[in-house]
């Protein structure tokens, strides 16, 4: 099977990431913790195989999960945690919210994480 019939396979499990919101990848990229020019190149991860990550996002619609050790949120700065939080849950209602439409991919991220990626874009100096 050719590579891009195989859909996204999580590194961790194995398993087809089928959902953009399962999808570690674009989290990252739409809270700007990944460069839109390596987002082809980077591997996919379920959220929840990515822990240390998933342990941020605080909703209704997504089952809490509980890190042990030393990247446990609880043993974080409070203030820390807080602003991550609030960003990986934003991030993570911006799949939500994405899911099923057509957008185009530059159009993903969060309005300040766009602006960011606008400023340092050679079209526009």
């Amino acid at each position: 099977m050719a590579k891009c019939d195989e859909g996204y396979l999580c590194e961790v499990c194995g398993e087809d990431v089928a959902e953009l919101v399962d999808s570690d990848l674009y989290l990252r990229y739409v809270i700007g913790m990944l460069d839109p020019e390596v987002l082809h190149t980077t591997p996919e991860r379920h959220v929840r195989c990515n822990p240390t990550l998933a342990q941020f996002i605080v909703d209704d619609d997504f089952a809490a999960v509980t890190v042990e050790g030393d990247f446990d949120k609880r043993a974080l700065d409070p203030v820390f945690v807080r602003e991550r939080e609030t960003l990986v849950t934003r991030g993570w209602r911006r799949l939500k919210q994405l899911a099923g439409r057509d957008e185009r991919i530059i159009d993903y991220p969060l309005p300040e994480v766009r602006e960011r990626i606008k400023a340092r874009s050679p079209e526009t100096q």
